[in-house]
């Protein structure tokens, strides 16, 4: 195996992550490709899921266009945009010899997720070659050396001719945002929340006083598993104080955040407490229950809160 400087050197970490439709299994309008009767008929995998696979490859292996099958199908949480965070395994193999270039070392840590579009600015090719892979799968992917980044080629001493051969167990999938059933709320007064399509919300702030009390609303309802603070929890927020109107943080521009019950205040930790994954809450915190007196950043002092949170999942404890 070819050592590789550290412009790559993240695509040989133990279940690195890669990182929308439906919340259970599959997702609705999605179809995988078949890759028989391409290239992938000469390639043959055996071996576990989440195991290090052993990969037989009639060499030299060329993909004049990147093709992709399922080896293993799961039933988890589908792929469907490359703004969510995925963890998965990686063998990669150099298609004019048949050697290993990278792969994990297949220990089942699922601690460490990262968007998708972080790996497909290395291999293009993976956008569309995992859209819709569902968790649980294993996929072989033909990579064709378009879709291989130039910076990528020449890191792992690839031909810029060359194709490359990937192998790549899909071991989680966080949502891309809320995706249960929506909710009737009663609340004159209270906020209201609209949507983009990709499921980033605006929150309109009515004129009036803000309530002195928690208030929590479910406004998507999903069946995931219950956050009971166990597990920290990734999730999409908008932040908005109620005095100004104006949002004060946001992960939409970025990566979710992962939460911990006793790492955020009080009102927060409230709310999110026996939720869903797959719902989106609207929560309004009074001072008292989130900064208090105190100004906090771009928040003045006795600030009421009002947080949109879109729940995408649970994440497992970093190993020691």
């Amino acid at each position: 195996m070819r050592k590789i400087p550290a412009a790559v050197a993240a695509l040989a970490l133990v279940s690195v992550g890669l990182v929308g439709c439906s919340a259970a299994s599959g997702a609705e309008g999605c179809t995988r490709p078949s890759g028989t009767g391409t290239v992938l008929d000469n390639v043959s995998v055996e071996g576990e899921f989440g195991s290090a696979p052993s990969v037989d490859v009639y060499t030299p292996f060329r993909a004049d266009e990147t093709v992709a099958e399922d080896l293993i199908t799961g039933e988890g949480t589908a792929i469907t945009s490359e703004s969510q965070l995925v963890v998965f395994e990686l063998t990669l193999i150099d298609g004019a010899t048949g050697t290993t270039l990278v792969q994990s070392t297949y220990s089942g840590d699922l601690s460490q997720p990262a968007l998708l579009s972080q790996w497909t600015t290395l291999l293009p090719g993976f956008g569309d070659a995992l859209e819709c892979a569902t968790e649980g799968s294993r996929v072989a992917i033909g990579l064709a050396p378009g879709d291989i980044s130039a910076d990528t080629v020449a890191s792992l001493g690839l031909g810029e001719d060359d194709s490359a051969l990937a192998v790549v167990d899909v071991r989680k999938v966080y949502l891309p945002h809320a995706t249960g059933d929506l909710q009737f709320n009663t609340g004159n007064g209270l906020p209201s929340v609209v949507r983009a399509p990709d499921g980033r919300p605006g929150v309109v702030i009515p004129d009036g006083a803000a309530p002195e009390d928690l208030v929590v609303q479910t406004l998507i309802k999903g069946d995931g598993p219950e956050v009971t603070g166990d597990q920290p929890v990734r999730v999409h927020y908008t932040g908005v104080t109620w005095a100004d109107k104006t949002v004060f943080d946001t992960t939409w521009d970025g990566t979710p955040a992962s939460l911990t019950l006793d790492g955020v205040v009080e009102g927060m930790a409230d709310a999110l407490k026996g939720a869903t994954v797959g719902s989106q809450l609207m929560i309004v915190i009074p001072p008292d229950l989130g900064y208090g007196d105190q100004e906090q950043g771009s928040i003045p002092a006795d600030s009421t809160l009002v947080f949109v949170v879109d729940i995408l999942g649970l994440d497992q404890a970093a190993t020691q």
